[in-house]
């Protein structure tokens, strides 16, 4: 007989479900630090706070009362175009969209594979739910029946070891500018989880507008993003949560930052800012050597670039690995949600250049 979850809504419920859901995502192979209740909490306290009121938290409890399966959804509005008003209800994983959580999936003993399985599909018969950006281990397994791919994102890996940053000439090169800025007085120190301040991610959004100022362009990244990473510094303690390299010129004035969160033994990349006055010193390829070097200092064993497929992340060494996001469509709000994905596919597809095109 298959086992029933408990549905959890209110915040009280789910603060006191901390501690065990932590310590499942530890022992769950291959999960990521956004399945993590540090920051699907952060995240709902931060950019999912309208939406407090939609959060459904499946939890299966052992005979000890601790968390042994978590699958956290969210009933959202899922918009057709980004000039009309509302959208169509949807559930989804708590946590993802807005905020750029990638690798998403569900932390769950391996007894209850089945059960989740099971109860997902139950859940999902007449309810439409869009899975973004699910992990090939995590969240694959766990889908429901019909469930269709829509979208598939490359997130290129590399081991966290300088020595593994592209090929020897480009070490050697990138060796020679770190060099070149330290004996111009540039300080590179790494502030790890707990010891991220408020004040280095202020410099950190400074520096990413002042390089997208120069070099054009837009970013989601801003001012508004700053509730949700106060959260995940706030539940921040060593060895998991935010963390970051920090490039001080002589005085102490911040001029680099590279940014990112560390859970078990990977790093995963998210953001980076560095001013504008250093490109020709290639502050921004020295950053990341320079992440990497105190990574492997501290035996964390990958550093993950997350989403995005951009040229610099294959020259450093990295290869691709893939997350997912699939539709499972109900009813009206189904169909017009697979109208919204079959169109953005077509658009995908006419803007590839084609094979032999630079």
């Amino acid at each position: 007989m298959l086992a029933l979850p408990t549905l959890l809504r209110s915040p009280g419920e789910l603060a006191a479900l901390v501690p065990s859901w932590r310590a499942l995502v530890a022992e769950t192979p291959g999960t990521s630090y956004f399945t993590t209740p540090d920051w699907v909490l952060g995240w709902t306290e931060s950019l999912g706070r309208e939406q407090a009121g939609r959060v459904l938290v499946a939890v299966w409890r052992g005979a000890d009362g601790a968390a042994e399966a978590v699958v956290p959804l969210l009933r959202t509005r899922e918009r057709l175009h980004p000039r009309l008003p509302g959208g169509v209800p949807v559930w989804t994983v708590l946590g993802s969209g807005t905020g750029a959580a990638d690798h998403c999936g569900f932390a769950v003993a391996p007894h209850l594979h089945e059960d989740v399985r099971a109860w997902l599909a139950a859940f999902a018969r007449r309810r439409s739910m869009l899975f973004p950006h699910l992990d090939p281990g995590t969240g694959d397994p766990y889908l429901p029946p019909g469930a269709r791919e829509i979208e598939r994102t490359a997130c290129p890996v590399m081991p966290a070891d300088p020595d593994a940053l592209g090929s020897a000439r480009h070490r050697q090169g990138v060796r020679r500018k770190a060099r070149r800025l330290a004996a111009d007085g540039v300080v590179f120190t790494w502030a790890g989880p707990g010891e991220l301040t408020p004040q280095v991610f202020d410099d950190l959004l400074r520096l990413h507008r002042l390089r997208r100022d120069t070099i054009g362009g837009s970013s989601a990244f801003d001012a508004s993003r700053r509730p949700l990473h106060a959260a995940l510094a706030a539940r921040a303690e060593p060895g998991r949560g935010p963390c970051a390299l920090v490039a001080r010129e002589p005085g102490g004035a911040v001029v680099g930052v590279l940014y990112g969160f560390l859970w078990r033994d990977t790093f995963a990349y998210y953001q980076l800012g560095w001013d504008p006055a250093y490109a020709k010193a290639s502050l921004g390829t020295v950053l990341f050597h320079e992440t990497l070097t105190a990574l492997a200092e501290r035996k964390v064993a990958t550093f993950d670039f997350l989403r995005g497929a951009e040229e610099f992340k294959h020259r450093f060494g990295a290869t691709d690995r893939y997350d997912t996001t699939w539709l499972v469509a109900r009813g009206a709000a189904g169909a017009l949600l697979g109208a919204k994905a079959a169109a953005r596919r077509a658009r995908d597809r006419r803007r590839r250049p084609a094979r032999g095109e630079s």
